[in-house]
């Protein structure tokens, strides 16, 4: 059986900027396996592959693999994925894109602008002791700690170039039992955005994401508070780099950004 692929950069501001992700758009009653799914994932070796399939109420299933395992939510692959439908015409231009998902129901809409917003849930993080061994292989001497959902916490430093200048040690953190993955965050520093951070995750086979929806999700409630807004401009500073729009609406995080596709082929495998 053959099937469609794409590859989108989500967040983007240009070709070969923000985050690639692989689009896998499957046909009603299609049913490809986990272990199928697990293992296109890991040859496209995407931070993320989406598999995306219409539902009879007029809604999409969607399914996020990285190359090692599958996971709960995943902002740019989404933000991809919605993408996708309406390039294709799966979709219609002026409908929104309902996605059900292992994070709950998901919805995504194109702006006038051609930008697509994301509505996804708020992660409020708590205050907590940092993990041993966390702040050793980011390579960090102090900061606030913070704790996410699934074994993420949040570093926030004082200053935007010491999120940039990170070279976190990826084999030790990797090792470390209770830490799935880290954002290191601070004030931005261009004038152009309100906040800068960063994302690693080598325990599910990303060292670093180049740029995360789902981080901004736990941003926005702690800057929100902290700046005293409920918008915010924010960088991803990694090597591609991206950028995105956040607005905080009560239990809700609505993430807003851009998206080029730059390859089409077959699975045929």
């Amino acid at each position: 059986m053959s099937r469609p692929v794409y590859v989108v950069d989500a967040f983007a501001s240009g070709p070969f900027r923000g985050n690639p992700a692989a689009v896998v758009p499957l046909e009603p009653g299609d049913a490809p396996d986990t272990v199928w799914m697990q293992q296109w994932a890991a040859e496209m070796k995407h931070s993320e592959t989406a598999f995306v399939q219409p539902r009879a109420d007029g809604g999409f299933d969607l399914r996020w693999f990285t190359p090692e395992v599958e996971v709960d939510l995943c902002g740019h692959a989404t933000l991809a994925s919605a993408h996708v439908l309406w390039e294709t015409e799966r979709l219609a231009a002026d409908a929104p894109a309902v996605f059900h998902t292992r994070g709950g129901e998901l919805r995504a809409r194109r702006a006038d602008d051609g930008t697509i917003e994301l509505d996804f849930p708020t992660a409020l993080p708590e205050p907590c002791e940092a993990p041993v061994g966390l702040m050793d292989a980011l390579g960090l001497d102090g900061g606030e700690m913070l704790r996410s959902t699934g074994q993420f916490f949040m570093v926030v430093v004082d200053d935007a170039a010491t999120v940039r200048k990170l070279e976190p040690d990826f084999a030790a953190m990797s090792a470390l039992p209770d830490v799935r993955g880290v954002y290191v965050t601070a004030p931005g520093d261009d004038g152009e955005h309100d906040i800068v951070s960063r994302c690693f995750a080598p325990r599910v086979g990303i060292d670093e994401d180049p740029v995360t929806g789902s981080m901004h999700c736990v941003l926005s409630a702690y800057w929100c508070a902290r700046l005293g807004t409920n918008a915010l401009r924010a960088e991803q500073a990694s090597a591609r780099g991206g950028e995105m729009r956040v607005r905080l609406a009560g239990d809700r995080t609505l993430l807003s950004g851009s998206a080029i596709t730059v390859l089409t082929g077959d699975l045929v495998v």
